[in-house]
């Protein structure tokens, strides 16, 4: 049986509302959202979070790289947490509710318990990580990858954007504006994760089903490729000694794309962004760095792929020079089953059309599943289009899927 004083306190006109406040900031011309991590635009929307936070009890917490959390009080202050949330960076051209709806769902979630007069045993944590997507500073998942600490947090503050803004610089630049927001420890121990997602994929659509109960995430593997040529004149210098970085690339994208192809589309083999130096007209171009992102369901052929992409690149480099760098390397996984479970049952209970499927695109609850029992929930969006400004969901599926999010917490935290 489902709690329904939780359930029926989800506010399904004030999660929409939230939503399209919260797209202000970093709002784009053609309808979606601009607002790439540690930028002024996610620091205004950090603020808006706070302030709708304090407004029913939470308390703001942050950490060293900017992970912001919401706690709600338990009765049993000293037990782990119980956490949920996601994310509200973007893509340059992202939507309204890639990573906003887990953040919002869970502060819906924690509006409902409050207003239930309902307070759980263990405190219940919103959170938005810090650089899911990966786009102005890579690699993503940033904030959960540190909280999880699989990575040194020294060589992530390190890393720059392609202006040349560190990370750590924009880190104090977040700290400044939020000198009332304190800082705790980064990472701690945690009880459950929970994490509400639009699917970014058709199968929900589909299928005609509200719920997507997932099983597990896909692996991935990112790459930076750099080949390096030399400058020369597009009139005056012949072939034979010209050392063309661009042609170089182009060789190797050909080959890359033909041997990553299986008939059976499973593979899925991006390559995003191409930068090419100096960028002249009648320059022969110097450099070309482009990005590699690999997935796979399966991790032995994710490995034997991946391991195919430094030897191909050197196979056809010509005269020019050629770096591979991997930034990441993330095996599939399977959620427990015992999550899975509470996701499905809640579902079930509520009278919610669901189905399992698992997560072609990567989660921060890829680096909680580490720590902690973690369990997502997918909702449908239009068309199955994300990352883009089209993307679009219903003011009733994100309703639903905030109410199941809010009977799988009164479960863990009781």
């Amino acid at each position: 049986m489902v709690n329904e004083a939780l359930t029926a306190g989800i506010d399904e006109a004030r999660l929409w509302a939230r939503h399209q406040a919260l797209a202000e900031h970093g709002a784009t011309a053609a309808g979606g959202v601009n607002r790439q991590a540690l930028s002024d635009e996610e620091i205004a929307a950090r603020r808006v979070l706070v302030e709708w936070g304090r407004a029913i009890g939470l308390a703001p917490f942050s950490d060293a790289i900017g992970n912001l959390f919401l706690r709600y009080e338990g009765t049993d202050a000293q037990a782990p947490p119980v956490l949920t949330g996601s994310h509200i960076d973007s893509q340059p051209t992202g939507g309204k509710f890639d990573g906003t709806f887990g953040v919002l769902a869970g502060l819906e979630a924690v509006e409902a318990m409050r207003a239930a007069g309902f307070r759980p045993r263990r405190s219940i944590e919103v959170v938005a990580w810090t650089n899911e997507e990966g786009s102005r500073f890579a690699p993503g998942m940033m904030g959960s990858t540190l909280f999880r600490g699989s990575r040194e947090l020294a060589d992530m503050l390190a890393v720059r954007d392609g202006a040349g803004s560190s990370v750590a610089e924009c880190v104090r630049a977040v700290r400044a504006a939020e000198p009332d927001v304190p800082e705790r420890a980064l990472g701690f121990p945690v009880a459950a994760y929970v994490e509400a997602h639009i699917e970014q994929g058709p199968l929900l659509e589909l299928e005609r089903k509200t719920i997507g109960v997932v099983s597990g995430i896909q692996g991935k593997r990112v790459f930076r490729v750099t080949v390096t040529g030399e400058e020369n004149h597009a009139g005056t210098s012949p072939r034979r000694v010209r050392k063309d970085a661009l042609v170089a690339a182009v060789a190797m994208l050909g080959r890359l794309h033909a041997e990553m192809h299986d008939d059976e589309d499973v593979v899925k083999f991006t390559v995003g962004l191409l930068e090419v130096s100096p960028n002249a007209p009648s320059v022969v171009p110097a450099r070309v760095h482009f990005s590699i992102d690999l997935r796979h369901p399966d991790p032995d052929v994710l490995a034997r792929l991946g391991d195919r992409i430094a030897p191909i690149c050197e196979a056809v480099r010509g005269p020019c020079a050629v770096e591979v760098r991997e930034l990441s390397h993330d095996p599939p996984l399977e959620f427990p089953i015992a999550m899975r479970d509470l996701v499905r049952d809640a579902a079930a209970g509520l009278g919610l059309a669901h189905m399992d499927l698992p997560s072609a695109a990567g989660h921060d609850a890829r680096h909680l599943h580490y720590l902690c029992p973690t369990g997502m929930i997918f909702v449908p969006c239009a068309g199955g289009i994300s990352h883009n400004e089209a993307e679009s969901c219903t003011p009733a599926d994100l309703a639903a899927g905030a109410r199941v999010l809010v009977e799988v917490l009164g479960r863990l935290a009781a």
